[in-house]
């Protein structure tokens, strides 16, 4: 039995495995310029974040109908509950399916066929985070957070992900007073390869609850002292991080240093089917490459529940920590 967790940095469209592309194609009429899994797979070798993302789009052109979506999400889920997920806190990018035609109520009505009945499925509770690509323009964001309004009763939050150098977060100032108007939690990708100045600059500019990522807060030790101080989380996701580069190897990445910093650390898969795993084999690729004790990996699970938008539902959150306390750790790796 894997060890109960929360995943809360995961963007659905990250989970589309190449099997399920190419059965996605088909169904749609599609034509992927590969013959087959193998050669996609191949594809699956990033120099940076942008060469990543281009695959992403890409493929991304085989979700159209509700029904994409909606096996797209199960799919996860199914994954997920093997793994120890006991909440999920999922993130999708609208913007990039409506620039393809396709409509937000698509969207979001197709991810909440799985999601609506996750619980009942998989055993896993859900929310719904809508993110705004920081590479279009701020006005887009304003359109894509309008579009949402119909569809409020699914999404939980906001948040900001793609392409991070160049676009810094005050950049979506408005939007994000806008979706903090509407009672909508906030978060945004921050310190992955941008600089530690935009970590500061989500938490003081769009007044985010959990920076995704924060990697590169070590390098400013003022802004260390301040998310220790405020318990703000971070949602890392390091097999993600050696994949893009943004760390060499895994023997190198800062987790523990982090923790043992006093930071409320979370990990997490971001897009597993392009970076080689899960959220729980992050668990198990950052225990043995940096050696982490079971409470560590214990404190990880309960930082992951803590640091959820479960507080509308402090009774669920309880029993998934306790569940956590009580989990007996054997030989193999969580």
């Amino acid at each position: 039995m894997p060890l109960p967790k929360a995943e809360l940095h995961l963007h659905v469209e990250g989970t589309l495995e190449p099997e399920l592309a190419f059965r996605l194609a088909e169904r749609n009429g599609v034509r992927l310029p590969y013959a087959d899994t193998e050669e996609l797979r191949k594809a699956y070798e990033f120099a940076d974040l942008q060469s990543f993302l281009n695959l992403y789009y890409e493929l991304m052109a085989v979700l159209r109908t509700e029904q994409d979506f909606a096996d797209l999400a199960d799919a996860y889920l199914t994954r997920a509950a093997a793994q120890g997920v006991r909440h999920a806190e999922i993130f999708f990018d609208p913007q990039a399916h409506i620039a393809r035609g396709v409509p937000m109520s698509t969207v979001v009505e197709g991810l909440w066929r799985a999601l609506g009945n996750s619980e009942a499925a998989h055993g896993v509770s859900t929310r719904l985070i809508m993110c705004f690509l920081r590479d279009e323009s701020a006005d887009s964001a304003l359109e894509t957070l309008e579009a949402a309004r119909p569809h409020l009763d699914r999404i939980t939050g906001v948040g900001l992900d793609s392409a991070e150098v160049g676009h810094p977060p005050a950049k979506f100032r408005e939007v994000y007073e806008a979706a903090a108007a509407l009672g909508l939690r906030r978060v945004a990708h921050a310190g992955e390869e941008g600089p530690p100045a935009y970590i500061t600059e989500a938490l003081d500019v769009l007044g985010v609850e959990r920076v995704d990522h924060g990697l590169r807060c070590l390098e400013d030790p003022a802004l260390v002292e301040r998310l220790v101080r405020d318990r703000i989380p971070l949602t890392l996701c390091p097999l993600s991080n050696v994949r893009l580069r943004a760390v060499d190897a895994l023997t190198e990445h800062p987790l523990r240093r982090m923790m043992e910093a006093g930071l409320l650390c979370t990990v997490n898969s971001d897009d597993p089917a392009y970076f080689g795993g899960y959220v729980a084999d992050n668990y198990h690729a950052v225990r043995a490459a940096l050696g982490l004790t079971k409470e560590q990996m214990r404190e990880l699970a309960r930082n992951s529940f803590l640091a959820s938008f479960l507080a509308d539902d402090e009774e669920r959150r309880a029993r998934y920590l306790a569940e956590v306390d009580a989990y007996e750790f054997s030989a193999a790796v969580p």
